[in-house]
Formats: C-alpha cells, sequence, structure tokens
C-alpha cells in the first residue's frame, strides 16, 4: 500500500494521527489552517495532502467535491471523540488503499 499524505480536520481528536500507522498525517492547526472555511480548506489540502479526514458530515454537500483534487473521508461516529472514533481505523487504513478524488466516503464503526 502506497503512503498517503493524510489531513485530519480540526474537529477531530489529534490522538488519531498516532492509529493511521504508515502514512504521513498532519493536523489542520498544524498545518497553521485553523479556522479556514470548507472550500478553502479544502483548496489548501488539495496541493499538499491525498485525503482529507473529517467528521463534518454536511461538508459532501456544501461543496462541489468533484473540483478538488482531494478524497474526502467523512467518519460517522456517536462522537468526535477519539473513543468513538478509534473503532474506524480499520476502515480508514482500508479506504486509503483506493482513493478516488473529488468524492466522498462515509466509514462508519
Amino acid at each position: 500500500m502506497p503512503t498517503r499524505r493524510v489531513l485530519l480536520d480540526e474537529c477531530i481528536d489529534r490522538r488519531l494521527v498516532k492509529e493511521i500507522s504508515g502514512h504521513d498525517v498532519s493536523t489542520s492547526p498544524e498545518m497553521g489552517w485553523a479556522g479556514l472555511k470548507n472550500g478553502d480548506l479544502l483548496a489548501n489540502a488539495e496541493k499538499e495532502f491525498d485525503v482529507f479526514l473529517t467528521v463534518d458530515r454536511n461538508l459532501a454537500f456544501q461543496q462541489n467535491l468533484p473540483k478538488f483534487e482531494i478524497t474526502v473521508l467523512v467518519l460517522h461516529g456517536h462522537s468526535n471523540r477519539l473513543q468513538d472514533l478509534l473503532p474506524m481505523v480499520p476502515k480508514i487504513l482500508e479506504a486509503l488503499n483506493d482513493l478516488q478524488p473529488g468524492i466522498a466516503v462515509s466509514i462508519s464503526s
């Protein structure tokens, strides 16, 4: 599996970075992008990342994703707390094998 460049949305617990092993994972705040609107965030992210990981279920409806060269993974957990996201890690890692830029992929536990 190729190493992917993954950006975590600022609303995701940053400790999830350690769980996405074998990939280059950064957070929006680390990149200096905290507080950016979704369109601006995706425009910046597509230049440096393969995947944007978020819990924002509305993002796919609010943005014209096909215009962006990045895959969006939307996590559907009970909350954005680490304990609710950890069960999804195997599915996240699996999704990183087959990326399709310009679409949103929903992942649930």
